[in-house]
């Protein structure tokens, strides 16, 4: 049976039943791929025309094509079909890998939020941009974005403190120095596409600016020079934080022009006020070529992923990473 691979324009033979990133893999196609469980969401890519199944062995279910996201590591091949996958130049191979971590810094960044470091016992290889699951005990798990690169050797992630949050009340009052941390991963598809030359729209919302600086020092590390318009978006005065840190870049890339943008509650002669999207609107015009890398709350994500393709950035090029509240 034929699965047809574009852009490469590659034809894979695959037996009935096969499972797709398995069979690309062993066709030897570049493919992105890491947790290899559904969970990270790195093997995405689209049905073009065909019938597949997606899911679990047990619980599959037909998805007809038509330009449909599967994730290559669930979907199942039942008849020839045409599948596209992202980016073949662009591949990112880091398979999940579970470690243990040892705390050696918890301090405060502003009211509501800590930066935490660990140190891990062995070296997780990750992209920037993407994240991992932190395990702080049986019963306190949550995904963090980490703020620096693999190479560190250590992990830098910046948590929102939420009130009345299990997890997050547990680093708050529980977690010290010399505790041990499980770590999974890495996971996530928003990562840096180091091959690009063209401008690039990062967009923060809080805790959010933990993975956009890990993909500004990715980049600088890498040698890019695109232009970067970075815009920071909190709630209040008393929300922001690492300006320090994205100076220290700008000194470093002069091509990064950082827009802090405030709720409310700022002094208008000093500070930006608004949204991001309202200041996105006023400042850039025609976005065709650029990428655009978003992260924080759904609704802040989804509403510069709309005004980004709006201006032209292909809905391809939006790679974003929204943080969902995982209940306390």
């Amino acid at each position: 049976m034929e699965v047809l691979v574009q852009p490469l324009n590659r034809i894979v033979q695959v037996e009935p039943g096969a499972n797709l990133l398995d069979a690309l893999r062993a066709a030897q196609v570049p493919m992105s791929y890491s947790c290899m469980a559904g969970r990270c969401g790195t093997c995405r890519c689209r049905v073009v025309s065909g019938e597949v199944m997606e899911g679990g062995v047990d619980q599959q279910r037909p998805n007809n094509g038509g330009d449909a996201c599967v994730l290559a590591c669930r979907t199942y091949i039942t008849q020839p079909c045409t599948i596209e996958i992202p980016e073949p130049d662009e591949i990112v191979v880091h398979t999940a890998r579970i470690v243990k971590a040892t705390v050696v810094a918890l301090e405060d960044m502003t009211h509501d939020i800590k930066r935490l470091v660990l140190k891990p016992a062995k070296p997780i290889e990750f992209s920037p941009g993407q994240y991992v699951q932190l395990q702080f005990s049986a019963e306190h798990v949550r995904p963090y974005s980490m703020a620096g690169l693999c190479d560190d050797g250590t992990f830098e992630f910046h948590v929102r403190l939420v009130a009345g949050g299990r997890v997050t009340g547990y680093i708050a009052s529980r977690l010290k120095i010399g505790d041990s941390v499980k770590v999974s991963g890495p996971l996530g598809s928003a990562y840096l596409r180091r091959k690009h030359e063209l401008p690039m729209l990062c967009v923060a919302g809080g805790t959010g600016l933990a993975p956009i600086l890990s993909i500004l020092r990715g980049a600088i590390g890498a040698g890019m020079r695109n232009p970067v318009h970075l815009y920071f978006g909190v709630r209040s005065p008393k929300d922001v934080y690492g300006v320090e840190w994205l100076t220290e870049l700008q000194r470093v890339h002069p091509g990064l022009k950082v827009h802090v943008v405030i709720g409310s509650g700022g002094d208008p002669a000093r500070q930006r006020s608004g949204l991001v999207t309202q200041a996105i609107e006023e400042d850039l015009g025609d976005l065709e070529g650029w990428r655009a890398y978003l992260c924080g709350s759904p609704p802040m994500v989804e509403a510069v992923s709309l005004v980004a393709r709006t201006k032209g950035v292909a809905p391809e090029h939006v790679h974003a990473d929204a943080f969902y509240t995982q209940g306390t």
